[in-house]
């Protein structure tokens, strides 16, 4: 018990926490400590940001993580990325790696396998990487380019933008289209009260006219038609007669029309007649005599 002093407690205690410190961020960075694997090298000519701690994926599935990123002095132009593999990971011959920007800027690893032939990479092998530019490198090298060419146009487009916008027509034309949308909005409004109320109050009185109309047609149709239109053809018939009678002279009624003489004598008569009141209404004592005591006058 002499040995367990309290400084050997303290330096025990630094140890662990020191230990769980560096298993800590081993852990975050995505390193097992305790869980067996191996490494392999990547050969890059350009990494394109990639960092350490990047995780690696195969078929989108993480199988490792890049430990360590080296120049190689003795082949410059070339990067060595050391990548750590779990242990039951196995590359066939022709296994290649590439690197492919992701949209929010970071770089991934895949890992592009080969045909399983029945011969592997051993640890610390050197595979062949490339890079990948990805959605984000064909934006790029195809859609920049027609951009550019764009430009031009852009700009002139925003030139007329600008000169339209600073017409000093432009407020009154967006008030009178502001009066027109409210125009339209109470047109509207009166357009569905009318389609609410007055059209279904419509078509009820056009559907008692229709039925009147019915009862109309089944009154006619039950009426009968043909004899009416015979006596109504009789009638007209007898009118015609009357009428023809009327301009011949072998009846009384057609000689009161068309005697000329007859016309002469009544007119003289209703001459005469006037003539006689004319007079009576002039000298009435000439033809009526009247006394209170019977005295005659001369």
């Amino acid at each position: 018990m002499k040995y367990f002093t309290k400084e050997v407690k303290i330096g025990l205690a630094g140890i662990v926490a020191l230990f769980m410190l560096i298993y800590g961020l081993n852990y975050l960075k995505g390193v097992d400590i305790f869980k067996p694997s191996k490494y392999i090298y990547v050969k890059f000519s350009d990494i394109n940001g990639l960092t350490k701690s990047s995780p690696v994926y195969a078929n989108g599935f993480k199988v490792g993580i890049v430990s360590d990123i080296v120049y190689d002095n003795l082949h410059p132009g070339n990067i060595a990325v050391e990548v750590e593999l779990e242990q039951d990971i196995v590359l066939p011959k022709g296994t290649s790696a590439e690197l492919q920007a992701e949209m929010l800027g970071g770089v991934r690893m895949n890992l592009l396998f080969a045909e399983n032939k029945g011969d592997f990479y051993a640890i610390g092998d050197t595979l062949q990487g490339a890079n990948n530019a990805g959605l984000m490198g064909d934006l790029s090298t195809e859609l920049m380019p027609k951009i550019v060419m764009m430009m031009p146009k852009l700009d002139s487009i925003l030139v007329s933008l600008n000169a339209i916008l600073a017409d000093k027509s432009i407020p009154s034309t967006l008030s009178s289209l502001d009066a027109t949308m409210k125009n339209l909005e109470r047109s509207s409004a009166s357009l569905s009260v009318l389609l609410d109320k007055d059209l279904p109050q419509a078509m009820t009185k056009l559907d008692k006219i229709e039925d009147n109309v019915v009862t109309l047609t089944d009154e006619l149709n039950d009426a009968n038609i043909k004899d009416t239109f015979t006596k109504i053809n009789s009638t007209l018939a007898d009118v015609n007669q009357f009428t023809s009678k009327l301009g011949q002279s072998d009846n009384s009624l057609g000689l009161l029309v068309n005697d000329r003489a007859f016309y002469d004598n009544l007119n003289a008569t209703a001459e005469n007649a006037a003539n006689l009141l004319k007079d009576l209404k002039e000298h009435p004592k000439r033809y009526v005599h009247f006394s209170l005591f019977g005295k005659k006058d001369k």
